[in-house]
């Protein structure tokens, strides 16, 4: 039944092992769609059918999770003219994985209200190796009754799940997440030149730091595992990625009437980095164009 099918779409860096942790934990069938064939063909080794067209997949699913680069993605997915809003009925929800602006995201949850179907916005934080694992944190913006029959399957690829409120709520929280993250990116990257121009090991503040009042996550891992040895691989979240958030965020405190001095400063460094030629390389690499 088209109750028990769950359709992905967008099986690239996270969302390849979301879709393959629902197909190995949920019990139901998952039908996917990509304009990349590789991740579709080796997703089809863990019984994963690939959907002929968004139409198709629209069709056979009723709870559909999106996996998109931006905003602009999710609304053209949504609002395309044989889009997801076109095939939106009462037996439908959809899921918004990525982080998208707050204001988009509840005009197309009433879009898609207004024709009976749910829509909750479920932005994802960590790694793409918690991605693998399964260890995602997940923020949802949801009615409790959608919350309540996505809910199990949210939990096939995350461990920790906060219903945040109703639509938009998820979206907010992602977006001061990343905003509070990469200020403190940027903080530690501001540190650490001025301990090495100073004469002190980056190893020695860095290690010291973490037993202290100034440890964080993004301390140990952000710090620690990119920013410290100077290593940004392509195929992690971007700095172009990270602008786009940082932007959001912008754009919800401009909303608000905030102004936010330190967003301002890191979206700036972003800029920076990205005419640097960083734009695509682990936004973390923010860190070469302080105090160069």
């Amino acid at each position: 039944m088209k109750e028990d099918r769950i359709g992905f779409i967008g099986v690239g860096v996270m969302g390849e092992p979301m879709c393959r942790n629902l197909a190995l934990k949920s019990g139901r069938a998952v039908i996917a769609f990509d304009r990349d064939a590789a991740p579709l063909e080796r997703l089809k080794g863990v019984g994963v059918e690939q959907a002929a067209s968004i139409a198709a997949l629209a069709r056979a699913c009723g709870i559909i999770f999106l996996a998109l680069p931006s905003g602009r993605h999710v609304e053209d997915m949504c609002m395309g003219g044989d889009g997801l809003l076109a095939h939106a009925g009462r037996d439908r929800i959809i899921v918004d994985l990525g982080t998208s602006p707050v204001e988009l995201t509840r005009s197309l949850a009433a879009k898609f209200a207004a024709k009976g179907a749910g829509y909750a916005d479920a932005p994802i934080a960590r790694t793409r190796q918690a991605a693998e694992e399964g260890t995602l944190s997940i923020m949802v913006g949801a009615d409790a009754e959608t919350f309540t029959q996505i809910q199990p399957l949210l939990a096939c690829c995350a461990t920790d799940i906060a219903h945040c409120g109703p639509v938009g709520s998820g979206q907010i929280v992602k977006i001061l997440n990343n905003m509070v993250l990469t200020e403190t990116v940027v903080a530690l990257s501001e540190a650490l030149i001025v301990a090495r121009r100073a004469g002190l090991d980056g190893k020695v503040l860095f290690e010291t730091l973490m037993k202290g009042s100034a440890d964080s996550f993004a301390l140990c891992n952000h710090g620690m595992k990119a920013v410290l040895p100077n290593i940004f691989p392509e195929r992690a979240f971007s700095t172009d990625y990270m602008r786009k958030d940082i932007g959001y965020a912008l754009e919800l405190a401009g909303d608000v009437g905030v102004k936010l001095n330190g967003a301002e400063l890191a979206n700036a460094l972003l800029q920076e980095a990205s005419r640097a030629g960083f734009g695509d390389l682990y936004w973390p690499v923010v860190s070469r164009v302080i105090g160069a």
